[in-house]
């Protein structure tokens, strides 16, 4: 399934190699559709030619059908994508300054490259200044780099700000597209060509109704259709996904975590999935309770997938089945760095057990989500078993025997066993392969 990881599969020279071709073939492209010469480029402004609107509408229209298409049949896995992330205010701004700078040069800085190539003063003038900038930008960024980091959005598409599915949003696109060639074209006769109006011709091309009707019955296709559910996705990735599974890499030691938690360069995030009487009769320290249903909101999984790069985010019930189930939607939808504590709280419990007085082993329960520990009463998080990774527990003050050992009215002292481990954790991050505005 798409995307490709051709950057380990060709080497580091034929992966720059593919960039170059692509770019010079983008540039190419460019060039014979005239977008070296600015006065094509302003004239869009002015309404008088909207050969940059049809073309880059175009663009648009069909990737946006295509991809979603592509995600519908299981092709592309677009929580792979790597998306820009959105800030909205600083994104706005820098649109305004680059649109005035477009309207005043005439070019972008994708075709601004296209006309230097070309020998193009007025590109060469406007490449220059745009590196000029670049590099002003850069020194001055830190006076106002509060707002430059300010309204972040996280990875932002349409589908979040309409709140709704992908192929009622491609529809919505593709008629806006259409809608704007039928009134470009209009606007370019009556201004740019200046006809009379009795002469403007409002009746779109037979080619134009061929394209509109195509775009149109792919976006209708794609909401009858739909996108595919996460168990449908997680079917449909590679087979190492779920060789992962089988062979037991997602599964985490305590030990492990319990070793991240001290790392001062990982964040270590556990969500709890367990009922909540489960959570309040013991929980690891930090823990946040969920459920399925909850991670897969909008909303809580928007967070999952903006989380920082060295977040590391572990799944844990009483047993392994529901973190299973859990790890398999959440992976589906792109979530990174996501990993199931090996044997959940029962484990844990084995590695780091808590005070006798408090629970005692109700037996034996591998495969199921069932706790293996009856607890006397809630503890919530006060054992120095729910923070093995400090050398002593948080405001817990033991109800057993009075320790040997102790510090203070409120902590007790406790020491643990080096539990050796196999490392399972590895840091993961999408890669930024950014481009220019063509």
């Amino acid at each position: 399934m798409a995307p490709f990881d051709i950057a380990s599969s060709l080497g580091p020279v034929a992966y720059a190699l593919v960039f170059v071709a692509i770019g010079f073939g983008f540039g190419a492209v460019l060039e014979m559709g005239g977008f070296g010469d600015t006065r094509k480029l302003a004239g869009q402004f002015y309404f008088q030619d909207m050969t940059v609107l049809r073309v880059m509408f175009t663009a648009i229209a069909v990737a946006a059908v295509l991809i979603a298409l592509a995600t519908s049949f299981g092709l592309l896995d677009m929580a792979r994508v790597f998306v820009n992330p959105t800030y909205l205010w600083p994104g706005i701004v820098g649109g305004l300054i680059m649109g005035v700078g477009f309207v005043i040069g005439g070019f972008c800085p994708g075709t601004s490259l296209v006309a230097a190539a070309t020998l193009k003063v007025d590109g060469i003038i406007f490449l220059l200044g745009a590196l000029l900038g670049v590099g002003l930008f850069g020194e001055t960024v830190g006076s106002f780099q509060g707002f430059w980091l300010s309204s972040y959005m996280g990875r932002f598409t349409l589908p979040d700000l309409l709140g709704l599915p992908v192929g009622a949003t491609v529809l919505l696109v593709v008629a806006m597209a259409l809608l704007l060639f039928w009134a470009g074209g209009i606007a370019q006769q009556y201004l740019g060509e200046k006809k009379p109006w009795a002469e403007v011709r409002r009746e779109p091309t037979p080619g134009g109704i061929i394209l509109a009707g195509a775009l149109i019955g792919a976006s209708l296709f794609l909401v009858v259709r739909g996108q595919p559910d996460p168990e449908a996705r997680f079917a449909r990735m590679g087979p190492d996904v779920r060789k992962s599974v089988e062979e037991r890499a997602i599964f985490v030691d305590p030990a492990e975590v319990v070793a991240l938690r001290k790392d001062i360069a990982v964040q270590v995030a556990i969500l709890d999935l367990r009922d909540e009487r489960d959570f309040n009769l013991f929980h690891v320290g930090g823990s946040r309770r969920a459920t399925l249903p909850d991670l897969e909101s909008p909303e809580r999984l928007k967070t999952l997938l903006d989380q920082p790069p060295t977040t590391v985010t572990f799944l844990v019930g009483n047993g392994e089945a529901a973190a299973i189930t859990a790890w398999r939607r959440l992976i589906a939808q792109g979530v990174p760095n996501l990993y199931v504590i090996d044997g959940g709280v029962n484990r844990w419990l084995e590695r780091y057990p808590v005070d006798a007085c408090v629970a005692e082993r109700a037996g034996r329960v591998d495969g199921r989500d069932d706790p293996a520990w009856r607890f006397l009463y809630a503890t919530g998080s006060t054992q120095p078993a729910a923070w093995p990774e400090l050398s002593s527990s948080r405001s817990f003050r033991s109800p057993c025997a009075e320790p040997a050992v102790s510090h203070g009215d409120t902590h007790q002292a406790r020491s643990w066993p080096v539990h050796a481990y196999t490392k399972r954790v590895k840091l993961k991050s999408k890669a930024a392969v950014k481009g220019g505005c063509g």
